[in-house]
């Protein structure tokens, strides 16, 4: 697997080297971040397709039978190999997985026709007026990104767009639309039959998140609180891989009146402690604190945050190394709120990485 990265990129590196080193244990195996390196010429990537042009030479030194090329900002758990038997066995030259949205969101996505066969004959990139499932006029069927190409297909394909002037280099708007064009046989895949080997229930299988904004990054981890989450972390035969830590388990302590550390409806990682405060509805990363009588509600939390005492949330994105101060009140007042803080239309509070926030005047 190659990564290709352009900005901001030195924490995801980071995150592969300390987490996705497979050493002597795997050795055909292997996660590697690759950045823009200007291979084609003096310019970095201008595009989603220029990106894999741009590193065709990783292409050429293992020579795959098929190249998978997934989006990196999306959610989900897919067993890949389901959709290469697919992808085999229509004698596709490309395969599209898909899956049907609401037709007031399919936009921002591109959306695909299909004949019976899932044969696809028709696709725009988020098109003002999507095209609707027959029979279902609010849902539409759009890509979510993940592509399989034939080697050779890949290679032609990229090449052609690379040679266009007039292309934005893109594979939704240029090399898609130009290789149906070209009587190119393209498949959509159809998620919901992705199968998660452990899953108890199929339905979930095709759980799948764009998490291009805060509020569908938000949404995202707030679904993992859930009593049945759609996306199971606890699959013991599909296991979400991280950084090891040497952290202590998550501890709750205190029990008095109006001062009871407790959590509901929540995650509390590795090496937390909700001392004395209430936690609901929220997503609270390793190392954070809730001290006495705050309260965090509708919350998510990155690493090492700690609230003080008193102090009381609602609906916030916090970054990592950030104290909020006794007594503050973030998340009920959006003009104060935006005074402070970073605001979003739907009134989500977002407090970046150490950012200083003051001690709230009485």
């Amino acid at each position: 697997i190659y990564v290709l990265t352009q900005f901001k990129s030195q924490s995801l590196t980071e995150h592969m080297e300390e987490t996705w080193n497979f050493g002597t244990i795997l050795p055909d195996h292997f996660i590697i971040p690759v950045p823009a390196q200007q291979r084609t010429g003096e310019h970095w990537y201008q595009g989603t397709a220029d990106a894999i042009w741009q590193n065709a030479n990783l292409i050429e030194d293992h020579q795959p039978e098929l190249v998978a090329v997934f989006g990196g900002d999306h959610i989900y758990k897919m067993e890949i190999e389901g959709m290469c038997r697919f992808h085999r066995d229509a004698g596709a030259h490309c395969s599209i997985a898909a899956i049907p949205v609401p037709i007031a969101e399919a936009n921002q996505f591109g959306v695909i026709q299909v004949d019976k066969d899932w044969r696809i004959t028709g696709f725009q990139e988020k098109p003002k007026n999507p095209t609707p499932i027959p029979g279902t006029p609010d849902m539409a069927l759009v890509s979510m990104g993940n592509y399989i190409f034939g080697k050779n297909v890949l290679l032609e394909s990229l090449q052609t767009d690379a040679e266009d002037k007039q292309s934005s280099h893109d594979f939704g708007k240029d090399v898609l639309p130009r290789l149906l064009a070209d009587g190119r046989k393209l498949y959509a895949f159809d998620f919901r039959k992705n199968r998660i080997p452990g899953s108890t229930n199929n339905a979930n299988d095709s759980y799948w998140r764009d998490v291009g904004t805060l509020e569908s990054y938000y949404d995202a981890c707030i679904d993992l609180r859930a009593v049945e989450p759609q996306l199971d972390l606890y699959n013991q035969e599909w296991p979400i891989r991280t950084t090891p830590n040497t952290y202590p388990p998550a501890k709750f302590v205190h029990n008095a009146d109006g001062r009871v550390g407790t959590a509901i409806q929540s995650i509390v990682c590795e090496g937390s402690i909700i001392s004395g405060g209430r936690v609901m509805d929220s997503v609270l990363g390793q190392r954070c604190i809730v001290h006495s009588f705050a309260e965090v509600n509708a919350c998510v939390f990155m690493e090492d945050v700690e609230i003080g005492r008193g102090a009381k949330l609602n609906r916030c994105i916090i970054d990592k190394h950030v104290k909020i101060p006794e007594g503050d009140m973030i998340g009920f007042d959006r003009v104060k709120d935006a005074k402070r803080f970073k605001v979003t239309e739907s009134g989500l509070v977002i407090i970046a990485k150490h950012q200083m926030v003051e001690t709230p005047r009485p």
